[in-house]
């Protein structure tokens, strides 16, 4: 039926949202959804006014969010990023130790990815590299077997800091990669128009290997991304300021150069860029110095961010097994695990298993609405809070009710075991939960609640 469908839909959408924000909690994300969807529909169909009733519960959920935040227990050091790493990975301490020592090594805002390992033990390998959010313009680049993916071994990088649509502007550059057979990366500001399609087209007809990326960023901050990556791979921006040379009279000197790209839709990965080392470190100390003056916090992000781009590199988790069907499971384990700990160590954690949620709902009894229907939102909210707790009980063959009754009459940080049937303190037993996962996957849900208001048929 289609409301039934709609519903389902926005589940789905709200399960896939959460996994991207915080890595986990997607569970948590559609008990929520469907509690606040269920109640929600039933009050709507009995005539309140379903504005009012989304009102409710976004006031509760903000509520819900502050209370969060002040229970939230911080992840700092080695020890607590492991054990949270090994909670995350269902207790497997050995993961919990590489993302640890990852982490320690790239510090906490370094770039960490996953990836097959070639022997039957885990590896942790460092790489110095760059990676940024922009994934190659055309689908038509990819070169790859192995997933949507664009790989090159050393490959040059012509950088532009304008727009390229003319195909005369980049033949000399295509020449001079062909010449000494090398593949080319182009990151400018845009490729399209002629030059586009030429590129396409020469890639699929005569396998020209190339491919086309838009830089980072925008305005000042994409300059300054672009100037980066040209010094750690020792090349230069065309059309800068500082740079009059025309992309048309490049020279062999002018490319960056760098042993391994992968480009996928999503993002772009530089490794082991030919940069000299001095100019690196200076200009890593310029950053640093910037990040000293700098008052605006977004300035701030930006400027942390280009600096782990530039100095602390990345880290590879290589994750070994004796078959494809083991490292393809382990791999997810691993990434679940990853997700939730840089979570942890960006808001803290809170105790596990849907206690913290039932901890919120007294404060929601303090809440002044303006009308009834206000207030029902905030009971849709309430009600919904139950849900992740009753839902493990259940699972567990116990009746849901009485596990939330009992988890909210204990201490603030008890909660229910279900794996050992038991009430426990469940920050000292591990039983834990990243604050952000909590929180997106509440604010995830309640948007629900805003849909599921507008689709009246």
């Amino acid at each position: 039926d289609k409301f039934q469908n709609i519903g389902a839909k926005l589940v789905q959408n709200v399960a896939n949202n959460t996994n991207e924000e915080a890595g986990d909690g997607t569970t948590t994300a559609t008990v929520l959804a469907r509690a606040i969807a269920k109640e929600g529909f039933e009050k709507i169909s009995k005539g309140a006014n379903p504005i009012e009733i989304r009102r409710g519960v976004m006031m509760a959920v903000e509520a819900v969010k502050e209370k969060l935040k002040n229970m939230s227990k911080p992840v700092t050091t080695p020890e607590e990023i492991a054990q949270v790493a090994t909670i995350s990975a269902n207790g497997d301490t050995a993961i919990g130790k590489l993302i640890a020592d990852a982490m320690k090594k790239v510090g906490r805002d370094g770039v960490i990815t996953v990836k097959d390992g070639k022997t039957l033990n885990d590896e942790l390998e460092i790489i110095e590299g760059m990676k940024f959010d922009r994934g190659y313009i055309s689908p038509y680049f990819i070169n790859s077997s192995k997933g949507a993916k664009v790989e090159f071994q050393d490959a040059l990088v012509l950088f532009s800091e304008k727009k390229i649509s003319n195909v005369q502007t980049i033949i000399p550059a295509l020449e001079l990669a062909n010449q000494q057979r090398k593949a080319l990366v182009i990151v400018a500001e845009d490729v399209d128009g002629e030059a586009l399609s030429t590129l396409v087209v020469n890639r699929l007809k005569i396998g020209l290997q190339v491919a086309a990326v838009k830089a980072p960023g925008f305005g000042d901050n994409r300059k300054s991304t672009l100037s980066d990556m040209a010094i750690a791979t020792g090349g230069v921006v065309f059309g800068d300021d500082a740079n009059l040379i025309k992309v048309e009279d490049v020279q062999s000197s002018d490319f960056g150069q760098v042993g391994e790209v992968i480009i996928t839709k999503d993002d772009t990965l530089f490794l082991k860029g030919k940069g000299k080392k001095a100019d690196i470190d200076r200009r890593a100390e310029q950053i640093r110095d910037q990040i000293q003056e700098t008052t605006s916090e977004y300035e701030k992000e930006k400027l942390q961010e280009r600096l782990a781009r530039l100095a602390s590199g990345v880290a590879v988790l290589h994750v070994g097994g004796s078959s494809e069907v083991e490292v393809n499971e382990k791999k997810d384990r691993v990434n679940d695990a990853l997700n939730a700990t840089r979570a942890a160590v960006e808001e803290g954690i809170v105790p596990g298993g849907g206690s913290a949620l039932l901890r919120c709902i007294p404060m929601l009894e303090e809440l002044k609405t303006a009308n009834a229907d206000q207030a029902t939102g905030v009971d849709i909210i309430k009600k919904a809070l139950k849900m992740p707790c009753m839902t493990i009980a259940r699972n567990a063959g116990i009746d849901g009710s009485v596990v939330v009754a009992k988890v909210e009459d204990l201490g603030p940080e008890f909660g229910y075991d279900a794996l050992n049937n038991e009430y426990v303190n469940m920050i000292e037993k591990g039983i834990i939960d990243p604050t952000k996962v909590v929180r997106t996957a509440l604010t995830d849900a309640s948007g629900v609640a805003s849909l599921l208001t507008t689709a009246e048929a």
